[in-house]
């Protein structure tokens, strides 16, 4: 293990920092889309609901390696066409970000129904608008609540990274795939590939309890 890890540590820590960037970028896109879809689900309008209710359902129900690879096969060629160029790295963040967008929509949902109406009456009869309300006083506690969930799905989101390996995204785990080929040992590889997702996922789950409990002490 530690010939492999010698031997091959710069081929190892490109694809960590590969498998980071795509997941910040795929963290903050799927967090943007999911409170705007999560937001639109709870809306006086129906067909925004419609619209957010059949985005989430979709993107819930289809295996993210069929979505990533829809991208990469499909829409890549197209995008290529018209002068932007969709490599595998791009069509795995993509398909990451869209995936992952679904399962935060929900979490933030059910943070906002968790938060009285009574809340969002008083904010309009006082003056403002639904989307005011819903920004300044709903969507700060749906979050504060919706915490723990997120953190799990934040989680999840790097370890599905490893989709950006079945379209040569050259992250941690195509690199993994790569050098078992070349030393036929598959079980040092991927020993110290799951280190380095640890190294990863680790933080992320203690700084989601840090503010869990952050905010848990805030609400005494």
């Amino acid at each position: 293990m530690i010939d492999i890890l010698l031997k091959y540590f710069p081929q190892l820590l490109n694809g960590f920092w590969v498998t980071i960037e795509s997941s910040i970028i795929a963290l903050f896109g799927s967090l943007i889309l999911g409170t705007i879809f999560a937001v639109m689900q709870v809306s006086r309008n129906k067909i925004t609901r419609i619209i957010s209710e059949t985005y989430v359902e979709i993107f819930r129900n289809i295996p993210l390696l069929v979505i990533t690879l829809f991208f990469f096969a499909f829409v890549a060629p197209v995008a290529k066409k018209i002068g932007l160029p969709i490599d595998g790295f791009t069509a795995g963040t993509i398909g990451l970000t869209l995936y992952t967008s679904a399962f935060i929509a929900e979490v933030i949902r059910s943070g906002i129904n968790s938060i009285s109406s009574s809340q969002m009456e008083g904010a309009v009869s006082n003056g403002l608008s639904w989307w005011q309300a819903m920004r300044y006083i709903v969507l700060p506690q749906a979050f504060k609540i919706s915490i723990p969930n997120l953190g799990n799905q934040f989680v999840n989101l790097v370890k599905n990274s490893s989709v950006l390996a079945f379209v040569a995204g050259l992250d941690l785990m195509y690199n993994a795939n790569s050098i078992a080929q070349n030393t036929f040992d598959s079980l040092n590889t991927y020993f110290i590939v799951a280190i380095f997702y640890l190294i990863i996922t680790m933080p992320i789950s203690y700084y989601m309890k840090h503010l869990e409990q952050r905010f848990k002490g805030g609400a005494h």
